[in-house]
């Protein structure tokens, strides 16, 4: 075993094995995986080995595609078997809402290149041979990529693709400690110590443990998962002999998935009374056991298999293969630089490893290597789940999502399960004013204020809920007099030093304003995408405050260390910063009577920031607005936000001032066609696609990050454009991700939408090619599997004469 090297991978599974192999790929040969027993050990070697491209992230179910076509590649390279057998896969509902479900989701796969159908219940007959009772099904959705492979024989692929690009495996030797140095790591093993520049942890059971070395937290927790595998079949062996396989059938109504095994059938179950296992850390000698069997627990589920598929009644069991897997509070991975931790990598919690492992591991190579990925990571970056995340957190919504790994998955969902748990000191008054909550980064958001006489439950659906009455009259309280919004869940960053100013005219790509000013600027990579959209104000020539998406928190503070400079602090004050916004024709009138300060339009310009006393409160006011209305901004201390609301709301009472959520700002801003994080603006898109152009400061002398890629894009002009829609809707309106058609062809998809209450219109923003952008161009919106007419709308829906500005 060699003392020094580029890369030390700890953990011999898939993933493992799967980052090794792509990190030579793209060009890293000094490489090391170090395993503390065999290769596969741990939840690998007992998976079930199927494969599918189906995911409710767009990003996930591409890099899922990448990692089935990866097979084949694997194959050719190492002349090795993976087992392969690409059946095809039919995923069942057995209700409106699920074929809703699937409806959308084959609406998002028109897009992607994926070539999957709707199939009726008497189509489903014809695929699974009459095997599957379609007796309350309504129809499914049909993945010809569905498959199974050999869990061994595809990791130890892996592994020799790897060994072929000049990496080395070191078997039978546990990681005892991983300390930091000034060049990197230091790992201390079983034989001896390794000195390594990057680290990752893939030590899937383990990881947690292997965190811990280092003195970080991965939030995951292993679950005991169950499956079976029959005996022999006769009509199995029947289609055997007609040259077929049977497909995979997925029935989320039974909580099970069911394929082909041999000459049986292989049934697994993710059932509503399910286990955690090894809560509080796994030990050092399993690996190679099975958990006891269970059947008690998955009672239920396989009786309803055995009523889905009638065979299965006359079929014995030939074993039971009962092992944990590991997941994440929201079940997708966990996979990335740890913030906090220089070259220190996650490649934990993937779940799905053979869906999932070729994709990751192409994504923590093309991090590593190339400083950012090819596709928007969010929604597997570990950084998505911040310090404040615990093991408390961490179990109950890792049972959450393993129980509802099959429930119908709605856009408006708000689940449950460790909530609440992080809370504002406006918490109990927003109780009081019968707030129904949603939850961001862990913190407790008002959605909208329950009218009374209502349920303060929003009910979960694909189209318009029981919320829309209540967010109508938040929206026209706005609009005709004066609405109140706390600000607590708006990321928030003090950046302060002689060379603030400086570095900030890096990081950014817009403007740095002048003291008492603000500016709102996209941060790019150097590839030019999107990886965030600020508002600077410049508090004095030594100090800023910086505002952005609450959520994103992890993501931006890692970039921000990773760019440190001497000079300069940034200080993430997101939770110890907070406020209200208030927004309306009469907010002027209000902020007015809370001050002594003048705050004219002509002494508060639009873009403004000012100190100001607000009651007693010392506060940040600016003015600006995403609801497209006049608007201030108000920021001060956690400590004062109680007492800045007493004051804001005893003066408003009278010019109707009331509590809006943020159902009610996402139809606002849409007035305005303002864009939102994580829908228009994302690092899967450029500022020239998106119009956030035009707000980089092309001409400023310094080299800020992503100046060339976005230069040699608005040389050469962007091949997509994001365009407003106005949709002709009926009971459903976009939410993100239908497709957009135009001359009988999907031509691009939408980012989101909405009603906008003030304007009566149901609208959406989405990309179509730059060339075919007409204000007033006729084309057709998915929505449901139903293609609605709609049209290019440039123009604001509503403006009053520059209200906002005014």
């Amino acid at each position: 075993m060699k003392t020094h090297t580029r890369v030390v991978v700890i953990g011999g599974g898939v993933v493992g094995c799967s980052v090794l192999y792509h990190l030579t790929k793209l060009g890293w040969s000094d490489v090391m995986l170090i395993e503390r027993s065999e290769l596969t050990s741990g939840s690998t070697w007992h998976a079930a080995g199927g494969f599918h491209t189906i995911n409710g992230d767009t990003n996930m179910a591409a890099l899922q595609g990448y990692t089935i076509r990866l097979y084949k590649e694997l194959e050719a390279i190492t002349g090795m078997s993976c087992g392969l057998h690409h059946v095809g896969g039919v995923t069942l509902a057995d209700n409106e809402a699920r074929f809703e479900q699937l409806k959308a989701e084959r609406a998002k796969h028109r897009y992607m290149g994926l070539d999957t159908e709707i199939l009726t219940p008497a189509e489903i007959t014809k695929l699974t041979d009459g095997l599957v009772d379609v007796k309350g099904i309504l129809g499914g959705l049909y993945d010809p990529l569905d498959g199974h492979l050999d869990p061994s024989g595809t990791t130890h692929a892996y592994a020799k693709a790897a060994r072929m690009g000049g990496a080395e495996i070191v078997l039978h030797n546990r990681v005892l400690e991983t300390n930091p140095t000034a060049e990197g790591w230091e790992v201390v093993t079983e034989k001896g110590t390794v000195y390594c520049e990057h680290l990752v942890n893939a030590g899937g059971l383990w990881a947690r443990e292997i965190g811990a070395m280092a003195g970080v937290y991965l939030p995951l927790l292993p679950m005991a998962h169950q499956y079976i595998v029959t005996d022999d079949i006769p009509e199995i062996m029947d289609i055997l002999k007609a040259g077929r396989e049977f497909p995979h059938v997925m029935d989320p109504g039974g909580e099970f998935y069911l394929r082909q095994e041999g000459r049986g059938m292989c049934i697994g179950f993710y059932e509503k009374p399910c286990e955690p296992w090894a809560v509080d850390g796994t030990p050092w000698n399993f690996g190679h056991e099975l958990l006891n069997e269970q059947f008690d627990k998955i009672e239920d589920s396989v009786n309803f298999a055995y009523r889905r598929i009638p065979v299965l009644e006359r079929s014995g069991v030939k074993r039971v293969i009962h092992g944990p897997f590991t997941f994440a509070p929201d079940g997708n991975p966990l996979i990335g630089p740890v913030p906090g931790l220089k070259n220190y990598w996650s490649a934990c919690a993937v779940m799905a490893g053979f869906s999932q492992g070729g994709g990751m591991g192409l994504a923590l190579a093309q991090w590593m290597i190339h400083g950012e990925v090819e596709r928007d990571p969010r929604g597997f970056d570990v950084a998505r789940f911040g310090n404040w995340t615990s093991p408390g957190y961490t179990v109950p919504k890792v049972i959450e999502n393993y129980q509802m790994r099959f429930s119908v998955g709605y856009p408006n969902e708000e689940r449950p399960a460790a909530r609440p748990f992080r809370t504002t000191p406006m918490y109990e008054v927003n109780e009081q004013l019968n707030a129904v909550w949603g939850q961001q980064y862990g913190l407790e958001v008002p959605n909208y204020y329950a009218l009374p006489g209502e349920p303060r439950y929003e009910e979960p659906t694909f189209k318009r809920s029981n919320a829309w009455e209540a967010t109508r009259q938040e929206v026209l309280a706005v609009r005709e007099g004066v609405g109140i919004n706390e600000v607590q869940n708006f990321g928030k960053y003090l950046v302060k030093g002689p060379n603030a100013r400086a570095w900030l005219d890096r990081i950014m790509a817009g403007r740095i304003p002048k003291p008492g000013r603000l500016s709102l600027t996209p941060m790019l990579a150097e590839s030019g995408k999107i990886i965030g959209d600020f508002t600077v104000s410049c508090l004095s020539e030594t100090e800023f405050q910086l505002t952005a998406s609450y959520g994103a928190q992890g993501w931006h503070s890692r970039w921000f260390e990773s760019h440190a400079e001497p000079g300069v602090s940034v200080e993430n004050i997101s939770d110890a910063r907070s406020g209200f916004q208030i927004a309306g024709p009469k907010a002027r009138e209000l902020l007015s009577r809370v001050t002594r300060a003048d705050v004219s339009a002509e002494a508060f310009k639009f873009m403004d920031v000012k100190r100001l006393t607000v009651g007693m409160a010392n506060c940040i006011v600016q003015r600006v607005s995403y609801t497209a209305d006049l608007g201030y901004e108000i920021f001060t201390d956690h400590m004062s936000v109680r007492h800045l609301w007493d004051v804001l709301n005893a003066h408003g009472k009278d010019l109707g001032l009331r509590p809006f959520g943020m159902r009610a700002m996402m139809s606002l801003r849409l007035d305005k066609w303002f864009g939102s994080w994580g829908r228009e603006f994302s690092p899967d898109y450029t500022p020239a696609e998106t119009g956030l152009d035009k707000f980089i400061a092309w001409n400023k002398p310094s080299d800020w990050i992503g100046k060339a890629a976005a230069l040699a894009e608005k040389a050469k002009g962007p091949s997509r454009k994001l365009v407003p829609l106005v949709v002709d809707a009926d009971d459903a309106d976009v939410v993100a991700w239908e497709p957009i058609w135009l001359d009988g062809a999907v031509v691009g998809w939408c980012t989101s939408g909405g009603f906008s209450h003030w304007t009566g219109k149901s609208v959406a923003q989405g990309f179509i090619p730059a060339d075919r952008v007409v204000d007033g161009l006729e084309v057709e919106v998915e929505i449901l599997g139903q293609r609605r007419k709609a049209r290019v709308h440039l123009a604001p829906l509503w403006d009053d004469q520059g209200r906002m500005r005014a």
